[in-house]
């Protein structure tokens, strides 16, 4: 070793000593520090709490419940949106497709030509016709029907399967097992089931609570027809008008789409792997397959679509959610006016014993039903707007994209039934502040220069707009001063100055009570 290397290193320990002499006058510091160990026989660090939180458990163990559902439509909200679970739900889809083969199978049978499957007697049609109901298609049906899935991995071949399975206890049907299914193509059952799903949910649910909310908008109008209220244009004090014919303006908005949705057909198909009756005319060739179709689609309660691939293009679903998608804007926009109107004190809403409205302010009443409605509103429009730009496309005959998204048909739906109810309880709270109402327009004295300077121009009295705009814009304006004004202006007729004075800010309505006393005659 060198030199100059040797008189480093009994330098270094010579320091390292001297050190260590110096230290030992002070207390030993507390190492925070455990000794070091190899890697691998490191335990587990403690617990940091006595109190931790035990570990979930594996979500394996989890039964549905309202606790445990993944969507808040079959959790939270589940007693709310549970009378849709007989439609959109799977067992909802299954019961449909059930519907739809056995009216299928009794449609073969009144085929003349097909004489493989002969008229059915009473006996044999009341059990399709039981199938064709919840009594006859229960949930333990349908759980067979997943059973046989599993093997399958085709939810609508596993229907057929079932269907034969129940045939067999009746020799007619028996028979006839083949033609179960027959010449279909899978998009022919799930095309009609679904049309069928969203009628009931659209005539049995959606239709009904728009019906109520317009009729609750209606009943605001008549009941606020005459009280009088500050406008606002721009968040700015504008022409008074009266709280009843505001309320009218959202009544016949939501009533023109309520009816543009209640006029959408429901369009279906029958028409085999890509529309055009292949299978069905190379085994009967003699029958009118399409004939046959336009009569048995309608026989559902459903409109005839004659020109078709393997699906239904899905155009009358785009325009069904597009409607109701207007409804709902509409809603929107009623549900942010009436929220205003509570933070002006417009509007003060009634307290539920119990019900907390702040965990911290005790005092709080929130407008929260209307911003619960806002809330779903924008979650139903945000997934039936992906609905209807996407179910109308689809590759050359057929791709699968629209399948999954079919499964959701009822979830845009749900939520948009969740937001009308939260809109119509909020709507049963409000109570009416007249005094409050009346002293905004008393302090707004300022919103008469527009029919002021309307007089004016009618006598020819020069730049009536320029002088009531040096008079108002930015001053406070009041009753005297108003008064000052007009009994100054030169030119004009004192009998027109009278009329003039006679004006209020709650007078100055126009025709807004007459419009919403009106209402019903437009409806």
């Amino acid at each position: 070793m060198n030199t100059s290397l040797r008189s480093s290193l009994k330098s270094g320990v010579a320091g390292r000593e001297a050190s260590g002499r110096r230290q030992a006058r002070l207390p030993a510091p507390v190492s925070r520090v455990g000794p070091c160990r190899p890697v691998a026989t490191l335990a587990p660090p403690p617990p940091a709490s006595s109190h931790a939180p035990a570990p979930a458990a594996p979500a394996s163990k989890l039964e549905l419940s309202e606790l445990t559902a993944v969507s808040p439509l079959d959790g939270r909200y589940g007693r709310l949106s549970a009378p849709l679970r007989n439609i959109f739900s799977e067992y909802g889809l299954i019961r449909f497709r059930v519907l739809v083969e056995c009216r299928w199978l009794q449609q073969l049978s009144r085929i003349p030509a097909v004489t493989e499957v002969p008229p059915f007697s009473p006996a044999a049609n009341a059990i399709l016709d039981k199938l064709c109901t919840p009594e006859g298609c229960t949930p333990e049906l349908a759980m067979r029907v997943k059973a046989i899935e599993k093997t399958t991995n085709h939810d609508v071949k596993a229907v057929e399967y079932v269907l034969k399975d129940q045939f067999r206890s009746n020799p007619e049907l028996a028979a006839v097992l083949e033609f179960t299914h027959f010449a279909c193509t899978s998009e022919d059952i799930n095309n009609l089931s679904h049309a069928l799903m969203l009628k009931e949910a659209v005539h049995g649910h959606v239709l009904p609570t728009m019906d109520k909310l317009i009729s609750e908008l209606t009943r605001l109008s008549r009941d606020f027809a005459d009280v009088p209220m500050l406008s606002r244009t721009h968040g700015q004090t504008a022409s008074p008008t009266t709280m009843g014919k505001e309320m009218a303006v959202f009544a016949y908005r939501l009533q023109r789409q309520r009816d543009q949705l209640a006029a959408v057909p429901y369009l279906g198909k029958m028409a085999g792997a890509v529309g055009n009756y292949n299978a069905h005319m190379s085994a009967y060739p003699e029958v009118d397959w399409q004939a046959v179709a336009a009569e048995f689609v309608p026989s559902l309660g459903l409109e005839f679509n004659p020109y078709v691939t393997q699906i239904e293009p899905h155009d009358y679903i785009a325009e069904l959610y597009s409607a109701i998608i207007r409804f709902n804007n509409i809603l929107i926009d009623f549900d942010r006016d009436v929220w205003g109107y509570i933070s002006l004190g417009y509007f003060k809403q009634r307290t539920i014993a119990g019900e907390v409205g702040s965990s911290t302010m005790p005092h709080k009443v929130n407008p929260i039903d209307f911003e619960n409605s806002e809330g779903n509103l924008g979650i139903a429009n945000a997934l039936m707007d992906h609905l209807v730009n996407k179910l109308p496309i689809s590759r050359w005959q057929r791709d699968l994209t629209d399948s999954t998204v079919l499964r959701n048909l009822g979830v845009g739906i749900g939520h948009a039934l969740l937001a009308y109810a939260a809109s119509l309880k909020g709507i049963s709270k409000l109570q009416i502040d007249t005094a409050r109402l009346a002293a905004d327009l008393d302090n707004s004295w300022e919103v008469l220069a527009e029919p002021i300077q309307t007089v004016m121009r009618r006598y020819g009295v020069p730049e009536p707009y320029e002088k009531l705009k040096a008079f108002t814009r930015g001053q406070r304006v009041t009753q005297e001063s108003m008064m000052t004004f007009v009994d100054g202006i030169d030119g004009l007729p004192q009998p027109a100055k009278e009329q003039l004075k006679k004006l209020t800010p709650a007078n100055y309505i126009g025709n807004a009570a007459q419009q919403a006393a009106n209402l019903p005659h437009h409806l």
